[in-house]
């Protein structure tokens, strides 16, 4: 058995054939596999059979978060050669922070031009760098970083997904229906299950809506690059909490319900609040929570996620919520069942 603080106590096998790398015709299509914690059980359902899995006085909390066209293809103007970037966030001084490759070495003052669908052009001079690979360019059009990356950037799309360019589909399928702040280089993927025919059965059971924000980035999604776990720093994610969401959860508490959230994201946002005050109030800022076991939860209920990278800090983040032996378990069920895995795979309810 490997220690719980070990990297490798996260890793299984999982057959390629499994990656679901194209979305299903139909987003609430997809399969589920119902943890039961109190009995140590699993289920096999339908996403669909969400509204009936959750109770009356139950509270779905969703990220309300909007992938960027983050991904940005261009060339260094000083060698001709291929560059690739992708936008994570700009700071204080209007630089844009940015991860990227190239071949070689990037000089201070050297500049990459990214060109639009149109030919439009967009230079993006190199004025500094960050630990983790991070860079800070100065984008030489005015202009918010959302209309820029809108005119020049791309969908940032997983590697696993094994294509190029996103697909027509893309477009839709990996963004939720509810999505409504453009922040995120990833998408909330359990989200990507609901429809509006969905969300209003479960609210027709009587079960209420709730959001969030957290801009997923670096911190979600980049390896585990060490073994021992008390050794990684999670990149920071700006994310908020609402005085009505603050008061949805507490009505839901008041009568008995359960705070469901939609995904990790939705998770670390309720918990990073909580970690300031366990009572929970309004709140937005940065998070740097990383949830691995053991973990006390001081929000969360139950969690819809989807199937989640071996090595993963996410995957870390469901053991601490269902237990370690139990996950492990799980996903070897998922596997002879041939669930489907990744951001458009299929999901797991744990409660």
């Amino acid at each position: 058995m490997h220690s719980l603080d070990q990297l490798s106590a996260y890793d299984y096998t999982l057959p390629k054939e499994l990656i679901a790398t194209e979305p299903l015709p139909e987003r609430d299509a997809g399969r589920l596999l119902v943890l039961y914690r109190k009995t140590g059980t699993v289920g096999h359902h339908a996403i669909r059979d969400l509204p009936e899995l959750l109770a009356a006085n139950d509270c779905l909390v969703f990220n309300n978060t909007r992938v960027l066209p983050a991904r940005l293809l261009g060339t260094r103007t000083a060698t001709g050669g291929k560059w690739e970037g992708l936008y994570l966030m700009t700071n204080a001084q209007g630089y844009w922070k940015l991860i990227g490759q190239t071949r070689g070495y990037l000089k201070q003052d050297e500049s990459v031009l990214v060109r639009s669908n149109k030919g439009e052009e967009l230079f993006l001079r190199l004025m500094g760098r960050e630990g983790d690979g991070i860079f800070l360019f100065l984008p030489g059009r005015q202009g918010t970083a959302l209309d820029l990356l809108s005119q020049f950037g791309t969908l940032p799309l997983p590697p696993y997904f094994d294509r190029q360019a996103p697909a027509a589909s893309d477009w839709e399928r990996y963004q939720t229906v509810y999505a409504s702040h453009p922040g995120s280089v990833a998408a909330p993927t359990a989200g990507l299950h609901f429809t509006e025919g969905l969300m209003q059965k479960c609210e027709a059971r009587g079960i209420v809506k709730a959001e969030v924000t957290l801009h997923v980035g670096l911190g979600t999604f980049r390896p585990v690059a060490v073994e021992n776990l008390a050794d990684h720093r999670m990149h920071s994610e700006w994310c908020r909490l609402s005085i009505e969401t603050v008061q949805h959860i507490e009505a839901t508490r008041s009568r008995g319900g359960r705070v469901v959230a939609v995904g990790t994201t939705s998770l670390r946002t309720l918990e990073s609040a909580a970690l300031l005050n366990p009572e929970l109030s309004p709140w937005c800022g940065e998070t740097q929570l990383f949830v691995r076991p053991p973990y006390s939860f001081q929000v969360v209920d139950a969690l819809l996620t989807n199937f989640h990278l071996p090595k993963s800090t996410l995957l870390m983040l469901v053991s601490a919520f269902a237990g370690v032996d139990f996950v492990r378990a799980a996903y070897c069920s998922a596997i002879e069942n041939r669930y489907r895995f990744f951001s458009y795979g299929d999901a797991m309810l744990i409660l």
